[in-house]
This record gives structure tokens, C-alpha cells and sequence, in this order.
């Protein structure tokens, strides 16, 4: 991966940027997206925020290369505090956990002033960032679920408005699980990635019921998934 030829992920992340953006790169790496976007579009601005030095160092160094040091910064710290409030219109945050991409975001909140599209790419636990926009109510407007060398990515787009727009009352807990796009959409990446996590889900329960003494709650909890997944896949 490099400037030029972004990751599958990265790259559709990109295009859920709009032309001209100014936006914020969380936990940016390299710099290759925020580089790869200005490249493609002269009007574009970025802020590429790193918490670790070595990969700081790195997306100074590809941004000097580059010669992108008049459209993006590079800024060293701990999640949105590399921000200040209303100084970017869109954010991104992609390759981290679920709930660590939601710790981010809420810590951050305040910085968040102005930005009218937030891109997120979870590696695992989308049902985190789901509950997150709902409660902060932003409207979750895209979902995307790609695979890329055997493992499979979802991308969520959210901007302020009603968050519950999408959702349905009978079937909300699904849709926060399955995601309400993807839900609809179903696309074969979906129905593969659920299959997986219905097995997962299998030992899980097997290990439950080895265990001396079992955690109902836990038990209950993984065995409403799997009927779900099996509804949905029609398994």
C-alpha cells in the first residue's frame, strides 16, 4: 500500500469524501490517506493526527514527499485533541476497534463542532458505533461491508440529524447488531462474514457450557444472536 494505490478499505473510505473536503485523519499512520486524497483533488485540506511517534514521523516524512505541507498537517496526539473545535468538516477514523473508534469520539466531542460527515471503518464492533451515533444523534446515512485479504471490513457514514430515521422499533436490537443498511442490502460479503460469526457464536456457547459454573445471561445473550443470524440467513 502507498500513496498511489490505497488498501481496498482506504479506498472506499476516500470516496466517501466529498470534493473539496477538510477533514481530520484519526490514527492516520502514514499519512497515505489524507496524501492519496489531496493528490486526487487539488482543493482538498487534512489534518493527519498519529498518537505514536514512529508512525508521526512517517506521515511527516511521506507528506514532505509528497510536497503537501501547504494542504496537510500533521499533528502528534491522542485521538480528536490534535483538533480544535470547528476547524474540520469531516472525520475519518478507520482500522481500529469499534469501541475504541467510540472512546475516541467521545472523548473528543467537543471537536466535533461543524463536521457534517463522520467516516468510520471498525475492524470489529460496528454495534458500538451505531449505539454511539444514535445517542449523539447523528443520522447513520451509508453502510459497507467489503472483504480484503480474508478478512471483512464495514464502513459507516453518519452526519447530524435524526438518528433513528433508519431504525425500526420491533427490529432495532437487529439492526444495531446486523446494521440497518446492511440488514436491507444483504450482499454476499454480509452473508459470508455471518456464517463466520454464527460458528464463532457455536463455540462460544460450547465453551459457555463447560464452563462449572455457566453465565446464563452470556448464554441467553449468544443464543438470541444465533437465532437472529439465522433468520436472517435463512439457515
Amino acid at each position: 500500500m502507498n500513496v498511489y494505490q490505497l488498501s481496498k478499505r482506504l479506498e472506499r473510505v476516500a470516496d466517501y469524501l466529498p470534493s473539496d473536503s477538510c477533514f481530520a485523519d484519526i490514527g492516520s499512520d502514514h499519512a497515505y490517506l489524507p496524501c492519496y486524497v489531496c493528490l486526487n483533488d487539488s482543493e482538498a485540506k487534512a489534518i493527519a493526527g498519529e498518537v505514536n511517534v514512529g508512525p508521526y514521523e512517517s506521515a511527516l516524512s511521506e507528506v514532505r514527499n509528497q510536497n503537501l505541507e501547504d494542504r496537510i498537517e500533521v499533528r502528534l496526539g491522542d485521538g480528536l485533541e490534535v483538533l480544535e473545535p470547528g476547524e474540520v468538516r469531516q472525520v475519518v477514523i478507520a482500522g481500529m476497534g469499534g469501541s475504541l473508534i467510540k472512546n475516541i469520539l467521545d472523548r473528543g466531542k467537543e471537536k466535533l463542532k461543524n463536521v457534517d460527515r463522520i467516516i468510520v471503518q471498525p475492524n470489529i464492533g460496528a454495534k458500538f458505533l451505531r449505539e454511539w451515533f444514535i445517542e449523539q444523534k447523528y443520522q447513520l446515512t451509508k453502510e459497507e461491508i467489503l472483504e480484503e485479504n480474508g478478512h471483512t471490513y464495514e464502513i459507516l457514514i453518519a452526519q447530524p440529524g435524526d438518528p433513528l430515521v433508519c431504525y425500526q422499533k420491533d427490529i432495532f436490537s437487529k439492526q444495531l447488531l446486523f446494521g440497518p443498511h446492511l440488514l436491507k442490502e444483504r450482499p454476499e460479503v454480509f452473508r459470508q462474514k455471518w456464517k463466520e460469526e454464527y460458528a464463532k457464536r457455536q463455540r462460544v456457547l460450547t465453551q459457555i457450557n463447560k464452563s462449572k459454573e455457566p453465565h446464563l445471561e452470556k448464554m441467553n445473550e449468544v443464543r438470541t444472536e444465533m437465532e437472529w443470524i439465522e433468520e436472517v440467513l435463512a439457515i
